[in-house]
């Protein structure tokens, strides 16, 4: 789905019939203008998207931007001014600020934990755990925030979870499934493993065939120990109950990839506000 059929279905979700509140007590013809305030600081995220709710709702809808996505908001400041029929405004206002709110409030969160890993050479990744239909623009945000995305989704990369391990009968079953399916298919695509102990990287390191490992749970003590088993063989990733008070532990691990999927699905929206001017 792309971004444009997204916003005409949820524009279809939230008009119905019409907006029958502004159709019923504004004229047709009015104009008016409005401008979004930050009530709060944060990353902002959305102005684009905005933009397009704006646009497809009513194409001569004008909008003015002042700061830019990814750009730091502060409490107060003026975001964009929109002007054009006053029917037109009211009927976008509250999808452009559920967007808004949503991808800001990700930003936000994201640069927080990009701050934290300054001065390692840990880069951090979301994962797959966002809103259903929402993730290309909840990736859009985490991309704003500073971070970086792991696979969009099923189709861009074979991950060797510990369910596939255990559904195939084993690590050296799953990496053989995964390189005849590949070959068959005339795939080309990387392959990241999952390991759950010390045990598991062992049976991985010697099997081979793998891009990145990814290491589930593990300690900050024994993943260090596990990186440097690994050396310079394969990319590393960390993962599971990585928090911000404990991000930078783990960073200074040496682990080249940090994944948290609280930056997704964890998130308090950023508070905006569209205010009319008269």
């Amino acid at each position: 789905m792309t971004i444009e059929q997204h916003i005409r279905l949820a524009l279809e979700e939230d008009l119905g019939s019409g907006d029958h509140t502004s159709l019923s007590t504004i004229p047709a013809h009015a104009r008016g203008k409005a401008r979004l305030v930050a009530k709060e600081s944060g990353v902002l995220a959305g102005v684009r998207i905005a933009e397009m709710v704006y646009k497809q709702i009513d194409s001569a809808t004008d909008i003015k931007i002042f700061i830019n996505d990814g750009e730091k908001i502060n409490k107060g400041d003026i975001i964009f001014e929109v002007s054009g029929k006053s029917i037109a405004i009211l009927s976008a206002e509250r999808l452009a600020l559920n967007y808004m709110q949503r991808m800001s409030g990700i930003a936000t969160t994201t640069s927080k934990y990009i701050a934290l890993l300054e001065g390692t050479k840990t880069q951090l990744l979301d994962t797959r755990k966002t809103t259903p239909l929402m993730r290309l623009l909840e990736k859009e945000a985490v991309v704003l925030g500073g971070a970086k995305n792991h696979r969009m989704g099923l189709y861009d990369m074979i991950m060797i979870k510990d369910n596939h391990v255990d559904f195939s009968g084993g690590i050296i079953q799953a990496i053989d499934a995964c390189h005849k399916y590949l070959t068959k298919n005339d795939l080309r695509l990387k392959i990241e493993i999952e390991v759950r102990n010390m045990n598991e990287l062992e049976i991985v390191l010697e099997k081979g065939g793998i891009d990145r490992i990814m290491l589930d749970n593990f300690d900050p003590e024994t993943l260090k120990e596990a990186i440097g088993k690994i050396g310079h063989r394969f990319e590393t990733e960390a993962s599971g109950g990585i928090t911000a008070d404990n991000l930078r532990v783990y960073a200074e691990t040496g682990v080249d990839y940090i994944s948290v999927g609280a930056l997704t699905h964890q998130i308090k929206s950023l508070d905006l506000s569209l205010q009319a001017l008269l």
